[in-house]
């Protein structure tokens, strides 16, 4: 570590010790040998009692004092690069995770106390999201189908239904050719590129089709089809994080009254935010007995977009997180998938003992389980998906001799839109 001297010019009681920030980060820089790099304009911004906040033997302490006061904090990023940032409320870092899930974790020591937090959980999270008075809003009427496009061993249909206020939720059906009663898979999509048109959901979606297993798909609100009703701001906006569950809970509705649906195999699975999704999906909605989030789940990040967390659904029960609302799935069957290159890295170390520890209360730590790929990174790639497949194999029976992602038809946006484009 460099020890330097630091300028004492202009400094004095009536000023308050006053610095620049830039001035003062500079010489953090200096005597702890790292470099800075910022995603704000810091210019004119200054510190009071700036050289006192230095705590010569800690550089996060130091950090902290300087930057906590403007709102900020420092993020390591790799070897002794720092990123300053400003407060983000559902980011925070691994080792406030592992208190949190400590602290979780001592108010459910035994079954009965745990199954009061439940309560509660779901309850606030109904009333926090405010999702009931929408719910009641929304109208009932037929959903309107496209024309079905057969393709190896399962079908495609889109469809356009009706949700409240003239809004509508597109999307489209993966159905196994077979006839006879299927498991049904809502599929909240995350932020993924090219959205519900992905190749690698279009993967998952047809692939499950094929073993035997309905599939919806729709998007997000404002994004795809649904940006061409409320525009794309709307997606963040705390709206979206209500419309998302409204969508999803409308979708199975109407779904699990068909009669090719086997209503004791209902199941959510979604990756990133979609993964958030179905999270929520599973807390708000009884009728799920098979939940996967992936790539999503953590205790210390509640998801950066107000799709995930624009209502404070994570202050129910006096604070929470997405792993301790997952867990009120418990007993039924839950697999999570994790990596290493996001804020699920921590996975087999800090969430998943805890969903353990929750499942243990009912003699059932064999229903959830944990595939984590720690060099991997965030995606819904070929192994994440391969756990999935594996999943729903088990706790829908569905048939392994038919996943074969090869035989999957990939369509163009224009195909899986309800509206097509005329340009």
């Amino acid at each position: 570590m460099v020890v330097v001297s630091l300028t004492a010019s202009a400094q004095s009681f009536e000023d308050n010790y006053t610095r620049s920030l830039s001035d003062v980060m500079g010489d953090v820089c200096q005597r702890f040998n790292i470099r800075l790099k910022y995603d704000m304009d810091t210019t004119g911004l200054k510190v009071a009692y700036a050289d006192f906040r230095i705590r010569p033997y800690s550089l996060e302490e130091t950090l902290t004092n300087i930057l906590s006061p403007l709102d900020f904090k420092a993020v390591y990023q790799n070897k002794n690069l720092w990123k300053v940032k400003r407060y983000e409320y559902p980011r925070r870092v691994a080792s406030d995770g592992q208190k949190l899930i400590d602290y979780l974790k001592s108010l459910s020591p035994i079954r009965v106390e745990w199954e009061t937090r439940r309560a509660v959980l779901k309850r606030e999270v109904r009333e926090r999201l405010k999702i009931d008075e929408l719910l009641a809003q929304c109208v009932n009427e037929k959903p309107q189908l496209s024309a079905i496009r057969k393709h190896d061993g399962y079908t495609v249909q889109n469809f356009s239904l009706s949700t409240l206020g003239g809004y509508t939720i597109k999307g489209s059906i993966y159905t196994p050719a077979k006839r006879g009663k299927h498991p049904l898979i809502i599929c909240p999509i995350g932020h993924f590129y090219d959205g519900r048109y992905n190749v690698d959901l279009q993967k998952r979606y047809g692939t499950l089709a094929r073993m035997g297993a309905i599939c919806v798909s729709y998007d997000l609100w404002g994004w795809g089809e649904s940006e061409e009703e409320v525009g794309k701001e709307a997606h963040h906006t705390s709206m979206a994080h209500r419309m998302q569950a409204v969508n999803g809970i409308r979708i199975l509705d109407w779904m699990i009254e068909r009669k090719d649906v086997d209503k004791t195999r209902i199941g959510v699975n979604g990756g990133s935010g979609g993964g958030t999704q179905s999270v929520l999906l599973s807390v708000l909605d009884d009728r799920f007995t098979a939940s996967c989030p992936v790539v999503s789940m953590s205790a210390w990040f509640d998801g950066g977009c107000p799709c995930e967390s624009g209502m404070p659904i994570q202050l129910s029960g006096g604070g929470t997180c997405n792993v301790e609302l997952a867990a009120t799935f418990a007993p039924k069957s839950m697999m999570v998938i994790s990596d290493g290159g996001d804020w699920t890295a921590t996975t087999p170390d800090v969430e998943y003992p805890f969903l353990q520890h929750i499942y243990s209360f009912y003699g059932a730590t064999d229903k959830v389980q944990n595939i984590h790929l720690p060099n991997e990174r965030h995606d819904f790639g070929p192994n994440k998906r391969q756990g999935v497949y594996k999943f729903f194999i088990e706790v829908f029976g569905l048939d392994a001799m038919a996943l074969d992602e090869s035989k999957v038809t990939i369509e163009d946006e224009n195909t899986l839109r309800f509206n097509k484009r005329k340009d």
